[in-house]
Order: C-alpha cells, then structure tokens, then sequence
C-alpha cells in the first residue's frame, strides 16, 4: 500500500510534533475531567465516604464508558479523517480511563502497583493480539476497521495504564506530583533523543511515548486539582478542565492536522 493509499484511509492523524501536545492536553484534560465527575459531583472514595467513592468511579466509567464506544464506533463509521472526532475519541478514552483505573486501583483495593501491572498486561495483550491479527502495530497502516477497533481499545487499555502509573509514581514511589511530572518528562525526552539519533523502531518508540504521555498528563492533572495538603494546587477541576478544552480547541484550529499514512522512518 502507497503512502498516498494510506493517507486516504486513514482516520488517524499524522505524528508530529502538534499531535504529541495536544495529546498531554488531553491527557490531563482526562485527569481533570474524569476527577471531576467521580470526585467532585459523584464521590470520591475514601474510608469516610464509604460505598459512595465506588459508586463514583463505576457510574463515572459508567458514562465515560458509553460516550467512549458511541465515539468510536462514529470514528470507525466515517469516511474520512476528522479531527474534531478524532480528538474527542481521545479525550473521551482517556477520562474512561481515569476513572476505570481510580476504580481498580482504590475500590477494588489492588493498589497502584497491582493495577499498573494488570493493566500492562492488557495493553501488551491487546499490542500482540492485533500483531498476531493483522502483522502490525504501526499506526500508519490503520487504514481498515478491524485495524481501528485494535487500535482504540490498545488506546483505551493504554490511557487507563497512564493513569495508574502517574498514581503509583507520585504516592507508592514518593515523587510527589510534580516529581512524576519530572520524572515521565524525562523518559519522553529520552525517547524523543532515541527518535533522532538512533535506528531503533518507531513503532515501539510511538506506543512507548504514546503510554508515558498519559501519567506525565495524569501527574500534571493532579497537580492542578488536588489539595494543597496533598501537593497540589486545589484548583477547581471544572474550571481546569473548561481552561484544558479551550486550549485544545485552539491547538485543533490553529495546528494543521492531517491525516497519517505518511512515509515511514527507517527502523519502523
């Protein structure tokens, strides 16, 4: 299949530069968004609230679980690339994620570590299922359906890993939310060397910084909207969040976006 061929079928947008920061937009938006509603309007779960925080976490995913497959089955549905949609599908993946990994993590009492694990193992069990399926993973070559159901549920199992890892780095490992902010930005600048200076796959190197941009978004989330006691700033996480969809909305304007399928780097 030409370039030309996979840029015409393709639903997904080229990896550029643009693309990567409106990706930790969204992915903190994710954070804000979905602390919001299970948080904020559902409650949290904690030992004083009770039952309450696991009702907040499970109708949390609940809803962000519904808009999630109503999204992508829009995204898989249409005929051509669509930001908008495409964007939306993201946001809407990684606040199902928040609060799916909230849920696992802190009602379902396996801790960070346990649900960071878990949900690695989903993610490279979805990444080697659809290798076996259709002999790639290289989001260039999403260009069929079965593709693009392999491609959102590794995004989806993926945005809920982030959230557990930014968890498990700024409370199990002691970093603290701006630690774990530092820490995952490291790692994605180190990626980003290895990009332009050596050979090695950019396949793996796109799901590697794909993956850690979801906790650096999740630690900067965090950041925003926690206490003051817990190391945040105690913002308010709708206000947060209303300043995270303007930005993005200027970002998705004023950043060209196209459809991928452009020609690959060597070691891809």
């Amino acid at each position: 299949m030409t370039d030309e061929t996979r840029a015409v079928l393709s639903k997904v947008p080229a990896v550029a530069l643009g693309f990567w920061i409106v990706k930790i937009l969204a992915t903190t938006l994710g954070e804000t968004g979905g602390d919001a509603v299970s948080m904020s309007w559902l409650g949290e779960t904690t030992p004083e609230a009770g039952a309450s925080g696991i009702n907040g976490y499970l109708v949390g995913t609940a809803i962000f679980g519904v808009l999630l497959v109503g999204l992508v089955w829009a995204q898989i549905a249409a005929k051509r690339f669509n930001p908008w949609l495409y964007w939306a599908t993201i946001i809407a993946s990684t606040t199902a994620g928040t609060t799916l990994a909230d849920f696992a993590t802190r009602s379902l009492g396996i801790g960070y570590t346990g649900g960071s694990a878990l949900l690695l193992g989903l993610v490279l069990a979805s990444l080697g299922a659809w290798k076996a399926a259709l002999g790639s993973v290289d989001v260039n070559d999403v260009t069929t359906p079965r593709a693009e159901a392999f491609y959102w549920l590794t995004i989806t199992f993926s945005q809920t890993l982030g959230t557990a890892l930014g968890d498990w780095a700024a409370d199990t490992g002691g970093l603290g939310y701006l630690g774990g902010a530092t820490m995952f930005a490291i790692a994605l600048a180190v990626l980003a060397l290895l990009y332009f200076t050596t050979r090695a796959s950019r396949v793996v190197l796109f799901w590697a910084a794909f993956i850690l941009t979801r906790p650096l978004g999740a630690t900067v989330g965090d950041f925003l909207d926690k206490p003051l006691a817990k190391g945040g700033l105690d913002l308010s996480r709708p206000i947060a969040s209303a300043a995270l969809v303007a930005a993005i909305l200027i970002l998705i304007l004023v950043v060209p976006q196209r459809a991928g399928g452009h020609p690959k780097k060597t070691g891809s």
